[in-house]
């Protein structure tokens, strides 16, 4: 796997097309994996991710590679929780690092009082579960809603954690 160079900075209105365009893109396998072409992020509307975009206690970075989006990750802030989501990386860059980027990226962006990373992902998502595991989350249950049981992770920050680098 090689990786590819991005560059990560906080997602801005101007970037909201291009990032629906991304998500939708990015998800489209997981709304097959599972047969749900409903999933959020594929039912999400340009104007309510724009209100997401600008929403208090939410922070969605992407990364590009020269101007074009290839990845992004958005976190809501609660207390000291911080919940991943929404995290996509374009299907033709998967398997070149981006991911692993934006999971480093995001930890500067975090106050400084969190003190735990939750994520949920498909319970059959190998790859994802592969991922979140290899960067310290730990499966802590599983939740079924309708016809999909969730994988939900956690991963408990450290002093290690406040000096990781800024991003790419």
């Amino acid at each position: 796997m090689s990786e590819t160079e991005v560059t990560i900075r906080p997602i801005a209105d101007a970037d909201a097309g291009e990032l629906l365009t991304l998500r939708r893109a990015a998800f489209v396998t997981e709304a097959q994996q599972y047969d749900d072409p409903h999933i959020p992020p594929l039912t999400q509307t340009l104007s309510e991710l724009r209100a997401d975009i600008a929403a208090e206690g939410v922070v969605t970075l992407g990364a590009w590679a020269g101007h074009r989006l290839v990845g992004s990750i958005r976190v809501v802030l609660e207390g000291k929780k911080a919940t991943l989501g929404r995290f996509a990386v374009a299907p033709d860059q998967q398997g070149h690092g981006i991911g692993t980027q934006l999971l480093l990226a995001i930890l500067p962006h975090l106050p400084e009082d969190v003190e735990e990373i939750w994520v949920f992902t498909g319970r059959d998502s190998v790859q994802n579960l592969a991922l979140y595991e290899k960067h310290g989350y730990t499966h802590e249950h599983d939740q079924t809603v309708g016809d999909l049981t969730y994988a939900y992770l956690r991963r408990i920050l450290g002093d290690a954690d406040a000096e990781a680098p800024a991003s790419a």
